[in-house]
């Protein structure tokens, strides 16, 4: 079993920046991916980010060149530096892991992913 706890998210103005963080713990040894997701009210849950174990990245278009995903091994934790935030980007941020390869690049499918935190709640005012 992998434990997953975001952290980072709050209230800030269109044009601003924030970090989300999402500590993992247990087997974290058997994670092959770990990915960002967010979902609106309303909407489905959308795939941002994705990081494999190796440190090929993909993004979705919605946010090619202004997040940024990353992982710290040593510390267990997983990153998205969010920059120049739009009040569309506004959701619950959820941050999922996969235990096994081979998401036939369906990465940003929440099916691909047996794990997922309880998200943290980001909020873009215009």
């Amino acid at each position: 079993q992998v434990q997953l706890v975001e952290s980072g998210g709050g209230s800030v103005q269109a044009g601003g920046s924030l970090r989300l963080s999402c500590a993992a713990s247990g087997y974290t040894h058997i994670t092959a991916s770990m990915a960002w997701f967010r979902q609106a009210p309303g909407k489905e849950r959308e795939g941002l980010a994705i990081i494999y174990t190796a440190g090929g990245t993909y993004y979705a278009d919605s946010v090619k060149g202004r997040f940024t995903i990353s992982r710290d091994n040593a510390k267990n934790t997983l990153y998205l530096q969010m920059n120049s935030l739009k009040p569309e980007d506004t959701a619950m941020y959820y941050c999922a892991a996969a235990s096994k390869y081979g998401d036939g690049g369906l990465w940003y499918l929440p099916r691909s992913y047996n794990y997922w935190g309880q998200g943290t709640q980001v909020t873009v005012s215009s």
